[in-house]
């Protein structure tokens, strides 16, 4: 084990600046901050291999090493540890031997929303937001201090928001590789991620799916498109619609997404009605099964089919405005709400509310925490404040029991609690 790892491990009370001194002296002397124990391993045992089996960093060290009985003082020395391993190249999400981030680490011991797990996600928000500016077209250069923190984050995990896809979803960080075997590895990855209805929009629509009782799932991979267990949290979107009415014989609400009609039965129920209940669906095995269950001759009900990217931007030179908007669809990810949000301000009326159902990061409570910072930011530039309210979830053994009842191949929740957002124009 290097210097650095032992260093990590807070072995010596008090914590005292000295620790801080050695770590940078470490770092510059040209130890990585991603150096990992496998790596040292690797090196002890004469080991040479790029795959190694996991990533536990010095992060992940301090994250396990840090007590609940420190002073203010270490708290402030530890932090400055965490801080320095960060503007060094640390990585908030990279992945230890227990399949666990460093927030993940914390989460277990009993650090949640300790000073050490805000650090942890503000540092997160940072890498997404960073990574996200390089990637815009629009941006012509970036500072030299920027350019390199990206470059130190780009193990930054990608999010989908939508339900099955909530990490290591879409494109995920591959190395330059160079022989020809690994060409053949990034291809074959790419093509998997193309034939994946969950994470690929144009292979869900031409993907058979099949109606069980309590879920919908893809025919022939058991992919949970959407499941019964989820109505607590339509219940919380649909009244979110109706939440900032400003004339109650004139209600307009749209939900993207039909899936298995949840949250649409709920509206239809609500009191007072809507006047006009737009709904968004673009699968054609969705659109048979409402054209079969009579949505479509509902007076109140127009269905908007196709991709709400196209049948959405018609609605703005039509004068429709909407109380409000709920978007929950499968296969599509982060990058597409935020072409969605162009559209949402001219869609919402000044009192509307915009809610979504908030998959965002789910399975790591940690990347949900990131994402709910994310939704802030991204919504605040459209001029969009965003509340969150907490909701427990049914528990994960409930969810588990009706995954198994319905051979659906991959959980797609498992964070203790659910954010449901409401945004309005501030």
């Amino acid at each position: 084990m290097s210097e650095l790892h032992e260093l990590c491990y807070l072995k010596t009370r008090p914590i005292t600046k000295d620790y801080l001194s050695k770590l940078q002296e470490y770092l510059k002397a040209g130890i990585p901050a991603t150096y990992t124990l496998e790596e040292v391993y690797n090196y002890e045992h004469n080991i040479e291999t790029d795959d190694l089996p996991s990533t536990t960093t010095p992060l992940h060290l301090i994250c396990e090493s840090v007590s609940h009985d420190f002073t203010s003082e270490e708290e402030e020395v530890v932090l400055s540890l965490i801080e320095e391993l960060f503007l060094n190249g640390a990585g908030w999400c990279l992945i230890n031997d227990k399949d666990e981030t460093p927030g993940c680490v914390l989460l277990r011991r009993g650090f949640r929303d300790s000073k050490y797990w805000n650090a942890i996600v503000e540092a997160g928000v940072r890498a997404e937001l960073l990574l996200r500016k390089l990637q815009d077209p629009n941006v012509e250069f970036l500072s030299d201090d920027e350019a390199d923190q990206l470059q130190e984050n780009t193990e930054q995990i990608e999010f989908s928001e939508t339900k099955p896809q909530t990490e290591n979803a879409k494109t995920e960080e591959i190395p330059e590789l160079v022989d020809e075997e690994k060409e053949a590895k990034i291809e074959a990855i790419k093509k998997e991620l193309h034939d994946d209805p969950s994470n690929t929009t144009s292979t869900y629509l031409n993907t058979k799916l099949e109606y069980k009782d309590g879920a919908l799932v893809t025919e022939e991979r058991g992919d949970g498109v959407m499941m019964q267990w989820e109505d607590i949290l339509m219940e919380a979107g649909c009244n979110s619609l109706f939440s900032s009415i400003e004339d109650p014989k004139e209600i307009v609400v749209l939900n993207i997404g039909f899936g298995m009609g949840i949250i649409d039965t709920m509206i239809q129920k609500h009191t007072p009605s809507p006047t006009k209940h737009y709904i968004s669906e673009a699968h054609p095995d969705v659109l048979a099964k409402m054209e079969k269950d009579g949505w479509m001759k509902k007076e109140n009900v127009v269905v908007l089919k196709g991709r709400w990217q196209d049948t959405l931007p018609e609605l703005l030179g039509q004068g429709v405005f909407f109380d409000g908007v709920y978007f929950d669809t499968y296969s599509e990810h982060y990058e597409d709400m935020l072409e969605l949000f162009d559209l949402l301000v001219g869609l919402l009326k000044p009192q509307g509310t915009f809610s979504f159902f908030n998959g965002l990061g789910a399975d790591r409570l940690v990347c949900y925490d990131v994402y709910k910072s994310v939704v802030e930011t991204d919504l605040a530039n459209y001029g969009l404040g965003t509340k969150f309210r907490e909701i427990e979830p049914p528990s994960t053994t409930k969810m588990e029991s009706e995954w198994k009842e319905n051979n659906i191949r991959r959980a797609y929740w498992k964070c203790p609690v659910y954010y449901h957002p409401e945004a309005r124009f501030m």
